[in-house]
């Protein structure tokens, strides 16, 4: 059984992330996916202006078969602790974590990584 996880907001959700969803089954041939979302704030403390209710839901309308809130500690970090927490949490029992990002680069984004990680800087 292979699972694969998503760590969003969709705040509000809308069919960039129904594409995402969607393509992130076709890829991975996964049998589940796990989305984990924020609740009621999402990153830096910003009120969500969608109830979390009704943006697990559209989720699970849309191909997310279990959607778990992240938690509000979590929700109300920086980028890194809201990845972070994320990541955590479903590595527990995820294969593999699908994200979307607007430059399709893989190069420029392998060489972000490696910039990031370089403990030069």
């Amino acid at each position: 059984m292979r699972i694969t996880s998503i760590i969003s907001e969709y705040n509000p959700f809308h069919e960039g992330h129904k594409y995402h969803m969607e393509n992130t089954k076709k890829i991975t041939n996964s049998d589940y996916t796990i989305v984990i979302m924020s609740g009621d704030f999402t990153q830096r403390g910003t009120p969500a202006i969608i109830d979390k209710t009704l943006r697990a839901k559209a989720a699970g309308c849309c191909g997310a078969d279990l959607v778990l809130e992240l938690p509000v500690t979590a929700s109300l970090s920086s980028a890194e602790g809201f990845a972070a927490k994320g990541v955590s949490i479903l590595s527990l029992f995820c294969d593999g974590l699908s994200f979307g990002m607007e430059n399709a680069d893989s190069a420029l984004l392998s060489s972000t990584v490696d910039a990031l990680l370089d403990e030069r800087f």
